[in-house]
């Protein structure tokens, strides 16, 4: 899946359309099952689509002044969800456990992407500044913090194991610690810049705000919007 600051979602492959969310959609999140996913918004409004369940949302009084929900993540039996903000602040849902968060900490950038751990059992956050921050039985392996980049850094995928994960910035490079580099869009010119990424196979997946993807992966390519890019920019990509 994709989906665009708009809320629209654009599938691909064998996976179904559920349905969309408003504008200033900022993550779509898949159901364990592959049937249904949740859409966030940046105001921490949480729609839920296909099988997912509504578990609550941050729409209600629980951001704090210039705070925005930038990601969600789900534990591994999709009985809850976290969601992330900007600051560094981790907001659990359903049977989601609270394992710290930045809050507190002076950030040299915003917190942009946040996922968890493939066991479920603890969580990430990126910075656009390339630091890490690793939660619960999340394993800290590197980061770019502190050293020179050419772009910020858009997000983080862990691998297939949980021993090590990639961060991708806005120029499409890819950062490997102690995970496989599959390949990077760095050095290339591209049509519109790079929004997010995902684990595809033995390897990851990553997205243009024009919809473009590009596959560093053992999965086939299943299309992509490159050649009809959609009014609004593309936000995140999902798979099953």
């Amino acid at each position: 899946w994709m989906v665009d600051g708009n809320g629209q979602v654009y599938a691909f492959g064998t996976v179904s359309n559920f349905g969309g969310s408003p504008a200033g959609t900022v993550d779509l999140e898949p159901t364990p099952s592959g049937r249904g996913y949740w859409l966030v918004t940046s105001d921490g409004a949480v729609h839920a689509r296909g099988d997912a369940a509504y578990l609550g949302g941050a729409n209600t009084g629980r951001l704090r002044a210039f705070e925005t929900v930038t990601s969600m993540s789900r534990t591994a039996n999709g009985g809850g969800y976290w969601l992330f903000t900007n600051r560094g602040r981790a907001i659990p849902f359903g049977n989601a456990p609270f394992l710290g968060d930045m809050s507190a900490v002076p950030l040299n950038g915003p917190v942009l992407d946040s996922v968890s751990t493939p066991s479920g059992g603890g969580y990430f956050m990126v910075a656009s500044d390339g630091g890490v921050f690793a939660f619960g039985d999340a394993q800290f392996t590197g980061s770019m913090g502190g050293k020179p980049l050419n772009a910020p850094v858009q997000s983080l995928v862990p691998d297939s194991d949980g021993n090590g994960y990639w961060l991708v910035a806005l120029d499409g490079g890819v950062f490997a610690f102690n995970a496989t580099f599959r390949g990077s869009m760095g050095g290339t010119r591209l049509n519109r810049p790079i929004t997010d990424m995902v684990r595809f196979g033995d390897g990851y997946l990553m997205v243009g705000e024009d919809g473009g993807i590009f596959n560093f992966g053992n999965q086939p390519f299943f299309g992509s919007l490159g050649a009809t890019p959609p009014a609004v920019p593309v936000v995140s990509v999902a798979a099953p």
